[in-house]
């Protein structure tokens, strides 16, 4: 059977600026559809009959669902939402095992950014900025726990969000050891060791890792990576925006590379 196309619509003068799907039938024809969707909010305390419809649709999906007060989809929409809505990404998200293999066949030493629950939009959209400009091949962030691609990240990012391709998973650990099985080094940028940035080796296939803006790179991902490395400060401030040490990092890459 053929599934009906809905297209999302902007609500520019609600609180959000994403593009919306809403309504039960709606949302379930875009889940069948397999449309890009970063979250799906939920009313709390749906009618029965219609979550019951929507639960069956969501079943053995990986979205992101928020429950919320009625309040808070009447803020986002004019429209009968019927207590649920989905909001769109403006890109398709990629997976990152074959992307590098791909890359690898090709010859080419990869160069992955891997974002570890990131979770402003606007340092997202920063980040990916910098990173289209340093040449790194793909973004990798996990599938929750994470800030997603939105327009208002799109925006930050001057439109680099367009052109570099951003990876979702499951497991961020699972992946990265992956990567690391196919001969790519694991770099993790953190302020727990005493290794200067500088004197790291950068240079031909690495994936580097960032951490969030509140703890840093969780222990397992620190526990995998082949090397840790830390950004030198003389400041008394222990840590930097995530943003501004992600164009610091890269920078150093390119650094090493056009100057051996």
């Amino acid at each position: 059977m053929e599934h009906r196309k809905f297209e999302p619509r902007k609500y520019e003068g609600k609180k959000s600026s994403e593009d919306l799907i809403f309504g039960v039938r709606s949302v379930i024809e875009a889940i069948k559809a397999e449309r890009e969707i970063n979250k799906i909010m939920i009313q709390k305390g749906m009618h029965k009959e219609l979550f019951s419809e929507l639960k069956d649709a969501l079943a053995g999906k990986d979205f992101q669902l928020q429950f919320v007060p009625i309040e808070k989809l009447d803020a986002l929409i004019d429209g009968n939402h019927q207590g649920v809505i989905a909001m769109v990404s403006p890109i398709e998200y990629k997976v990152i095992e074959p992307l590098v293999e791909e890359m690898l066949e090709r010859g080419e030493k990869p160069f992955i950014l891997v974002l570890d629950r990131i979770t402003d939009v606007r340092n997202f959209g920063a980040i990916a900025r910098s990173a289209e400009c340093q040449g790194v091949h793909a973004i990798l962030i996990p599938s929750k726990g994470s800030a997603l691609v939105t327009p208002d990240a799109v925006k930050t990012s001057a439109g680099a969000l367009n052109r570099i391709p951003v990876c979702k998973t499951t497991s961020l650990k699972d992946s990265l050891f992956y990567l690391q099985q196919l001969g790519m080094r694991i770099v993790a940028c953190t302020e727990k060791t005493k290794i200067p940035l500088y004197e790291v080796n950068l240079r031909g296939s690495v994936a580097v890792i960032l951490g969030s803006e509140e703890d840093g790179i969780t222990s397992d991902l620190l526990n995998l990576a082949d090397i840790k490395a830390r950004i030198p400060m003389r400041g008394e401030i222990e840590s930097m925006n995530v943003g501004v040490s992600a164009g610091i990092v890269l920078y150093e890459k390119t650094r090493q590379e056009l100057h051996g």
